[in-house]
């Protein structure tokens, strides 16, 4: 995978491996282009980077983008879609200024169903990797988990 310009892979205090900043990106800046292959959900063994896109599509990032972790408070944020010829594209853009070093992050919002523990540290923390509107679902889901667990347990 060539190198993407301004990015630099390291280890990461949120999780595994993180992406820094190699230079300032002023709000709003396109920071990197993603590179993928669009798949199907039923195709993906794996889907732990890749982009949700639309209705069972999925872009299984294959570049340095890959390893941007999630943050409650993001400092990016990751747009994508399809053209009209049906190829997908994704980007990441600075929803604020970023200074070179800064470890970038965008907020996964996950749905409720496939939420997980968060450990990004930000002060406004979820404690979870879920779509802000999917907290009380999330609620009511693990409310259901607890209630099955007790049941087979009494069971």
């Amino acid at each position: 995978m060539p190198p993407i310009p301004g990015l630099r892979v390291v280890r990461s205090p949120i999780h595994g491996y993180g992406v820094l900043a190699g230079r300032d990106f002023d709000e709003g800046e396109l920071i990197a282009e993603v590179d993928g292959i669009l798949f199907r959900i039923e195709e993906l063994d794996d889907d732990r980077y890749a982009l949700w896109l639309d209705d069972g599509w999925y872009l299984d990032m294959l570049d340095q983008t890959r390893w941007i972790n999630h943050s409650c408070d993001p400092n990016a944020w990751i747009d994508g879609g399809f053209r009209e010829d049906g190829s997908a594209w994704a980007q990441i853009i600075a929803l604020r200024p970023i200074r070179a070093g800064e470890e970038l992050t965008y907020d996964y919002a996950f749905h409720a169903e496939l939420a997980e523990p968060c450990a990004c540290g930000a002060k406004t923390c979820r404690g979870w990797i879920v779509d802000v509107d999917e907290l009380p679902r999330l609620s009511a889901l693990l409310g259901e988990r607890r209630v099955s667990a007790a049941a087979a347990v009494e069971g």
